[in-house]
């Protein structure tokens, strides 16, 4: 096994930990909210783009997700349903988008090492239980 991909283990091994771990419910949000009980949802979320190990030339990539047992449905009310809402797009654990489809593009991605998460979200922005998350570790070469 070449450093490169030695790296790249690593860098997905702690990007899969750190989503398995939290992280953040998303800008706004207080240090003090306490979540007693959160619903489940029945989603599967799978990445089709970018995939683990890609690298991307330049400094802008699309995401394309896979969602199963679930739709992805445009803010209609604060009523929680575990099969429809949206997700959030993080990158280096900092939101970047909160989408109502299932593509998106990241611009200005700096050169070297990503790991991008999305999180299926109920329509209150914060995390089912379990959570439904899929990510990727990606390069950005120039």
């Amino acid at each position: 096994m070449t450093r490169s991909m030695k790296t790249l283990s690593l860098v997905v091994a702690l990007g899969a930990l750190l989503a398995a771990c939290g992280g953040s419910a998303g800008a706004g949000s207080s240090a003090t909210t306490t979540i007693t009980s959160r619903p489940s949802s029945p989603a599967k979320l799978a990445g089709a783009s970018p995939r683990n190990g890609q690298v991307i030339k330049g400094s802008t990539g699309n995401v394309r997700l896979r969602l199963s047992g679930a739709r992805i449905v445009r803010p209609t009310s604060q009523h929680i349903t575990p099969t429809t809402d949206h997700v959030h797009v993080f990158l280096a654990q900092r939101i970047i988008s909160m989408n109502y489809g299932l593509t998106d593009s990241i611009g200005k991605v700096s050169a070297g090492p990503h790991v991008l998460r999305v999180e299926f979200v109920a329509s209150d922005h914060l995390p089912f239980d379990p959570r439904v998350v899929a990510s990727a570790v990606f390069r950005v070469t120039r």
